[in-house]
C-alpha cells in the first residue's frame, strides 16, 4: 500500500465547526418548554384522577347507604346518620310537600322525601334527593 495517494482530508472553515452558543441555548429553551408542558399535563392528569377517585368514593358510599335503607314500611320520618369508609352520611326522611300532591285526595300511598347526604373527610359533599312511597296506614 505504499505509494498510494493519501485519503483526502476535509478542511473546515474556522467559523463553521460545531454549534454556536445561540443554537445550543435555543435548543435548551425548546426542550425546557416541552418538558414544562409535559409536566403540567401530568399534574392535571393526577389532579383529575384524584378528583374522580374522591367522587367515586362518595357515590359508592351513597349507594351503600341507599341499599341499606329500611324497607318502605319501616322507613320512618326522621333522620339516620353514620359513617362508612371515612365518609359521613346522613339520611333525612320527611313527608313530601309539593304543589303536585294533594293531601286531601285519598290514595293508598304517601310520598316521602328522602335526602341522602354524604360528606368526605376532605369536605366534598354528594346529595341525592329522592322520593319513596309508603303505604298509607289503615284508618
Amino acid at each position: 500500500m505504499s505509494g498510494g495517494s493519501p485519503l483526502p482530508t476535509r478542511t473546515v472553515a474556522a467559523g463553521a465547526a460545531g454549534f454556536t452558543l445561540i443554537e445550543v441555548l435555543i435548543a435548551l429553551a425548546i426542550i425546557a418548554v416541552a418538558l414544562t408542558a409535559i409536566g403540567s399535563l401530568m399534574a392535571a392528569t393526577v389532579r383529575g384522577t384524584h378528583a374522580i377517585d374522591r367522587h367515586l368514593s362518595l357515590v359508592e358510599t351513597a349507594r351503600a347507604v341507599e341499599a341499606a335503607l329500611p324497607d318502605r314500611a319501616a322507613l320512618a320520618v326522621g333522620d339516620l346518620t353514620g359513617s362508612i369508609g371515612g365518609n359521613r352520611w346522613r339520611v333525612d326522611v320527611a313527608p313530601l310537600i309539593s304543589n303536585l300532591v294533594d293531601p286531601r285526595v285519598p290514595t293508598p300511598w304517601v310520598p316521602q322525601s328522602v335526602i341522602i347526604r354524604v360528606e368526605s373527610p376532605g369536605g366534598a359533599v354528594l346529595r341525592i334527593d329522592t322520593v319513596r312511597l309508603q303505604r298509607r296506614p289503615a284508618e
